[in-house]
């Protein structure tokens, strides 16, 4: 049986991209499962299609939300509980990137994306740590967090995303840090470009030209795209391990340790590779 039978799970930005595979890998895994989004046709129709894709007999739950509110928030988390009476999973997929050039990235775009991807998590998470302590045993709940090779080395032309992804990364050692005595285990996923049906172009958020080459998915970062399914089942085997981190690809890793130890070296090698 796998360890994640009927477990209670919520994705957010579960209806599209790697959400969506995150959240049907669990479903299959059997898992009860709740998805979260902006778009209360789209989250539903997704709910419908991850429902009719397999017989494992448990349920999904769609909610529609916008988690830069807080409002929405503590909705979606109320409405969890009475539900499940329960959560085990909380996967922060929800956010976005963008493109531009930082100094032309107004303050304003910062927060606003901030907003999204760094306190949208902040709060989806407070609110499922209250509903992990509520659970028994000596493992209370996971916390998934889906950052960004962006949130361990910055790169060119993608505007306020880095500094978003590395609050990320700061935010799920905190909570390493401090949930772990407690049962609460976070894993923090640093994947490249996700492979798409699509290479669509990132819209520019200024009036700065940049290379089309940024404009792509990865920003123009050199390496092959990675298979979302192959990625969200390892994400389901280094949560249940109680892994800490999960880069993809692994070799990125001489790239953020060289970065720390000669960061010359590091920028050098970022600007040969994007």
């Amino acid at each position: 049986m796998s360890y994640w039978f009927n477990k209670s799970v919520l994705v957010t930005g579960g209806s599209s991209g790697l959400g969506r595979i995150i959240a049907e890998t669990f479903y299959n895994a059997g898992a009860n499962l709740t998805i979260v989004a902006l778009e209360k046709n789209d989250v539903e129709t997704a709910a419908a299609e991850i429902s009719a894709s397999s017989n494992t007999g448990n349920a999904v739950f769609p909610l529609h939300a916008d988690i830069t509110k807080q409002e929405d928030v503590e909705r979606v988390f109320a409405a969890v509980n009475e539900r499940w009476n329960r959560l085990d999973v909380l996967v922060n997929n929800a956010g976005r990137s963008m493109r531009g050039k930082v100094l032309d990235t107004a303050p304003e775009q910062f927060q606003a994306l901030f907003d999204l991807n760094v306190l949208g998590t902040i709060r989806c998470t407070r609110s499922a740590v209250s509903l992990f302590n509520r659970n028994t045993g000596s493992v209370k709940g996971h916390i998934i967090n889906i950052g960004s090779l962006a949130a361990k080395s910055a790169a060119r032309y993608v505007g306020a995303y880095p500094v978003s992804k590395f609050a990320v990364a700061a935010f799920s050692q905190q909570l390493r840090l401090e949930l772990e005595p407690e049962g609460i285990y976070t894993l923090l996923v640093c994947p490249g470009p996700i492979q798409r049906d699509d290479e669509r172009l990132y819209p520019l958020e200024g009036l700065e030209n940049i290379p089309e080459s940024a404009r792509r998915p990865g920003a123009g970062v050199k390496t092959a795209r990675i298979v979302p399914q192959q990625l969200a089942d390892k994400i389901l085997r280094y949560a249940q391990k109680r892994k800490a981190e999960l880069v993809v690809p692994g070799k990125a890793r001489l790239l953020f340790a060289l970065s720390q130890l000669f960061p010359r070296l590091g920028d050098w090698i970022v600007k040969k590779e994007t």
